[in-house]
């Protein structure tokens, strides 16, 4: 049985990631350190699966993470242990060079010392974001070759890390593979990110907050097709090399929120008036617009999306409702006050 070691198994990605190679007859191996965005609540229904280990540890312990690693000789590692909540970044860009650039490096630094003393060389790759490209203009797309231009703490140090990572496999000859995936939505994200957030103003019959205009533009992939995804890179992917995981599905965030409520509505959902789209003040250094070109995955990999988008956010839907519990997991001082929005707005819209 092959065995694999999930860094940041607990978030939101990670544990959708953790189930999806449970499934598939993989032994798993969950690092997280359980920060904010961890939440035990994802994995509760697999804790005593036997072929699932959890270790509460902090990727920057390179003396832990070896002794992981060389417990349980995994034959591949996907690292998603990253700070990862742009406004977050913006506050406080200390945590993220902590996670994001020191928490990589000192994973670089662990496999090498495992290679070194084992004689065999584990397979990692790193989940990065189309975020490194920065802004997009209309009617371009980001290749795996185009230039990175991050604009926020967190996109900088995503790049620095994937930076990092092309340095160490040229170096020392290290087997990575790094992929850089659009906005992924799906059960279990924190409800902080805009599409938790607006399905619980929904069933909750809030006002539906977006950011300035609201015309900024994302790609959006249902985690389950990012997790085949990885998987096929894993197998299939070329050392050294990057590959964007997109879905073409590119839409602004005023007409996402269109097609939510309207499949909100057609799902009978008693939805009041105060359910309605209120403008707040943009964040800083707010990117306009994402776009990646995904031929050379579609292509190399013959790997593409399954799930449409309209399909996606009613899938989406049915399980938070299905699911309310896992808001109550998730304290409301972690995230009340991370969308922009005045003090006096809070009690309405959450």
């Amino acid at each position: 049985m092959k065995k694999f070691v999930v860094t940041g198994g607990s978030g939101f990605i990670g544990s959708n990631l953790v189930k999806f190679l449970l499934r598939k007859n993989y032994f798993v191996i969950n690092i997280d350190k359980l920060s904010y965005s961890a939440n035990p609540y994802n994995l509760k229904r697999i804790f005593k699966n036997k072929n699932y280990r959890f270790f509460k540890q902090d990727i920057n312990n390179q003396a832990q993470i070896y002794k992981i690693l060389n417990r349980y000789k995994p034959n591949g590692i996907f690292n998603l242990a990253a700070e990862t909540h742009v406004d977050r970044s913006i506050d406080n860009p200390r945590n993220f060079i902590k996670s994001n650039i020191l928490g990589v490096y000192n994973l670089l630094e662990t496999l090498k010392k495992y290679s070194r003393e084992n004689k065999k060389k584990i397979r990692l790759v790193h989940v990065s974001t189309d975020e490194v490209y920065g802004d997009i203009e209309i009617g371009k797309k980001s290749k795996e070759t185009s230039s990175y231009n991050p604009s926020s703490p967190y996109s900088a140090t995503k790049a620095s890390a994937d930076l990092l990572i092309k340095s160490f496999v040229r170096t020392y000859k290290l087997p990575i593979i790094i992929s850089n995936c659009c906005n992924n939505y799906g059960p279990n994200q924190f409800p902080e990110k805009l599409i938790p957030k607006l399905i619980y103003n929904i069933i909750n019959n809030k006002p539906l907050p977006i950011y300035g205009k609201g015309k900024n533009s994302r790609e959006w992939i249902h985690v389950i097709d990012h997790c085949e995804a990885l998987l096929k890179i894993f197998f299939n992917g070329k050392i050294g090399e990057s590959y964007n995981v997109g879905s073409n599905q590119n839409i602004n965030n005023v007409s996402l929120t269109k097609k939510l409520l309207k499949i909100a509505k057609n799902k009978s959902l008693k939805i009041n008036k105060k359910v309605k789209i209120i403008f707040v003040k943009d964040r800083p250094g707010h990117d306009f617009r994402y776009a990646l070109n995904s031929n050379k995955i579609l292509k190399k990999l013959r790997w593409k999306t399954k799930i449409s988008l309209h399909d996606g956010l009613s899938q989406t839907l049915d399980w938070y409702i299905n699911n309310k519990s896992f808001f109550n997991s998730v304290s409301k001082k972690l995230y009340i006050n991370r969308i922009g929005l005045k003090a006096w707005l809070k009690k309405e819209l959450f």
